[in-house]
């Protein structure tokens, strides 16, 4: 399993993790989803099909800055 970790502005409260939670848990070969509001990060472990650029799109899309 591949990590990434990004530092995330924007996020502020739970409803803000449970956003990114669930779009990342949407993306095929997301297999761990770890949000830290206090930091403003979140990690993420993945398997194929899923690619760092597709994570970090998916973060953004969802109108958070990486």
């Amino acid at each position: 399993m591949e990590r990434v970790h990004y530092n995330v502005s924007g996020m502020g409260g739970t409803e803000s993790k449970t956003k990114v939670k669930n779009a990342l848990d949407k993306i095929k070969g997301v297999q761990m989803v770890n949000v830290d509001l206090a930091r403003g990060t979140v990690e993420v472990g993945y398997n194929e099909p899923a690619t760092s650029s597709e994570i970090k799109a998916c973060i953004e899309n969802t109108g958070y800055s990486i």
